[in-house]
């Protein structure tokens, strides 16, 4: 969980603030003469209606997600007093399809000596005779951040309303070598082959990131390992996940989830690999590697592919942080959950009386070639499409763009392919560009004409396009003429042109052949104030929040868009309007 932040950063976000300057907000930015202001009234226009929220008051981090007796639960770091962090709790939903929410009391906060101060992020592991465990992060009365487990206090009860925290608490503590102040969020534990259980807390020193793990035999007792699971130089380790993932040609289809508590079986750890994800408290993004794990010497290798610095694969290219990821037993899938944060100001979190959504759950999995995880928007959500267009071998040219009628888009799932018609115009990639496609993408927006591409998607558009967020793809030649190199965008900069809001055009490289069949997909799933998009079928992600004055309601728009000089086709695109599920109704 992402800390209250320092007195040297607050003074410079004041500093920022004042001169009229937006920055993104950290996860805990404390504001503590706003934090227990009750919202007076909820505003509705820009609420989303299928992605997750309560019905008021700052949420951020998921925590503890899991599947128990036929009820999915998520716990979150929730502000029940006001639109800012602080008085931080648990709060707790269910559901029996990850789509319909009903929320029930807080399962986690403040009530023991060893987490006064704060009952913050954390996972759960269930164990083998079935109880489920929680293990976060309390804060002490001298301010340091010490590891913590809760049980439910009644099995029986599908729920899990309540929860008991054993006076044996603090579990884990920071020892001499340990920064009391960057020790925090604890992770699904795992069980290996010598009897011990094991799991990592976020940590640092100096600017190296760690992953400090522990041992246990009884789950209550815990002892520090002689050295962390793996180190980088990237900065504090917030919210790390460590889970295994099938590998494509083993016994197991590699699109299924495999379970942590296989972790001891030495036959599945041939044909798995194991990820592990950091979410980086310098920058607020998020970065994993895939690599091998050695159960007898406790020591992870990221695979020499994937870059183990702040220049790494992603989950997500926009704002997606602090995420969390589980096993679902009863689809033998992972899901990943992931925070997005509201990016426009705090005067207007609080006169919109909510602040901070969930994204889409996703499935997660290895691709086939090993190279990146792959996500996809769990199948549940389909259940919410109703009306439907379709448009199909429809000619974009260049320069022109394409209304698509017949549906409300405002709350919508848009499912295209994009076919091109020639691949000599791209322009040419220069190798430099490669390790920061937000500043290319910011450089040559989808304004700026080029060769194949910039095309794509305007989304939350307003009739006149005065105001519009761009989904767009620009393909690049790199090398040879048979090589290619495709970037992905969401920019919001056109799309809340009367506001303050920290709006950044976020973009990440897609690994796809383009050149094998001229082809590219993309998904995007718009929100009122979220657009959330999948490229090349969940290889690259983006989500975006974004805050129309003009395009709400029957007002917002969806085009097709061309700005390359080479025309490009809508093979197919199928949109739905979404209707809106049961989300957290009178939750508290």
């Amino acid at each position: 969980m992402a800390t209250a932040a320092a007195k040297a950063v607050l003074l410079l976000a004041s500093l920022l603030q004042m001169t009229a300057v937006v920055v993104v907000r950290a996860s805990h930015v404390v504001y503590p003469e706003l934090q227990s202001l009750e919202a007076k009234q909820v505003e509705k226009k820009l609420r989303t209606g299928y992605h997750f929220q309560p019905p008021k008051h700052w949420i951020n981090d998921p925590n503890g997600p899991m599947y128990y007796k036929g009820l999915y639960h998520l716990f979150y770091q929730y502000n029940p007093k006001g639109s800012v962090w602080g008085n931080i709790v648990w709060a707790h939903s269910v559901s029996t399809d990850l789509i319909d929410w009903t929320a029930l009391e807080p399962g986690i906060y403040p009530s023991k000596t060893f987490d006064v101060k704060g009952c913050w992020s954390g996972s759960a592991t269930v164990l083998p005779s079935g109880v489920p465990a929680i293990m976060y992060t309390g804060i002490d009365p001298d301010e340091r951040q010490v590891q913590n487990v809760a049980y439910p206090v009644n099995l029986s009860d599908p729920f899990l309303r309540e929860w008991v925290k054993p006076d044996y608490n603090p579990i884990i503590f920071p020892d001499s070598g340990i920064n009391a102040s960057a020790f925090r969020d604890p992770t699904t534990a795992w069980y290996g082959p010598d009897g011990h259980w094991r799991l990592v807390v976020g940590s640092k020193v100096n600017m190296k990131g760690l992953a400090v793990l522990y041992r246990s035999r009884d789950f209550k007792t815990w002892v520090k390992a002689h050295h962390p699971l793996h180190s980088a130089h990237t900065g504090m380790w917030e919210c790390p996940d460590f889970f295994p993932v099938a590998v494509a040609g083993g016994s197991r289809h590699h699109r299924r989830g495999v379970d942590t508590a296989e972790l001891h079986d030495r036959a599945v750890a041939e044909e798995v690999k194991y990820v592990l994800k950091v979410s980086l408290d310098l920058t607020r993004f998020e970065y994993y590697t895939v690599g091998r794990y050695n159960h007898a010497t406790d020591r992870y290798i990221p695979d020499a592919a994937f870059p183990d610095n702040d220049y790494g694969l992603r989950y997500d290219y926009g704002d997606f942080y602090a995420s969390k990821s589980f096993y679902d037993p009863a689809k033998r899938r992972r899901i990943v959950w992931g925070w997005a944060n509201e990016s426009d100001t705090v005067p207007d979190d609080r006169r919109k009386g909510w602040a901070g959504i969930q994204a889409i759950p996703r499935k997660l999995w290895l691709s086939p070639d090993g190279k990146q995880l792959v996500q996809w928007p769990v199948e549940e959500l389909e259940a919410l499409r109703s009306k439907h267009v379709n448009v199909s071998d429809k000619v974009i040219k260049s320069g022109d763009n394409f209304k698509v009628t017949g549906f409300k888009s405002v709350q919508s799932d848009v499912d295209m392919v994009f076919a091109i018609k020639d691949l000599s115009k791209a322009e040419k990639f220069e190798p430099a560009w490669r390790n920061d496609a937000q500043a290319l993408c910011t450089r040559l927006g989808s304004h700026v004409k080029g060769g194949v591409g910039p095309f794509g998607l305007w989304v939350l558009a307003s009739g006149d396009l005065k105001e519009r967020t761009a989904v767009f793809f620009r393909v690049f030649k790199a090398g040879n003429a048979s090589s290619h190199v495709v970037l992905m965008c969401n920019d919001p900069t056109k799309s809340s042109y009367e506001s303050q809001a920290y709006r950044p055009t976020f973009a990440g490289f897609v690994d796809v052949d383009i050149a094998k069949n001229k082809k590219i997909a993309l998904r995007t799933l718009i929100d009122h104030s979220v657009v959330e998009s999948f490229g090349a079928r969940g290889k690259t992600c983006i989500l975006t929040r974004v805050y129309p004055r003009k395009a709400i309601g029957d007002d917002a728009h969806l085009f097709v868009f061309n700005n390359g000089e080479s025309d490009v086709k809508i093979t197919n695109l199928d949109a739905w309007e979404m209707k809106t599920p049961k989300m957290n109704a009178g939750e508290q």
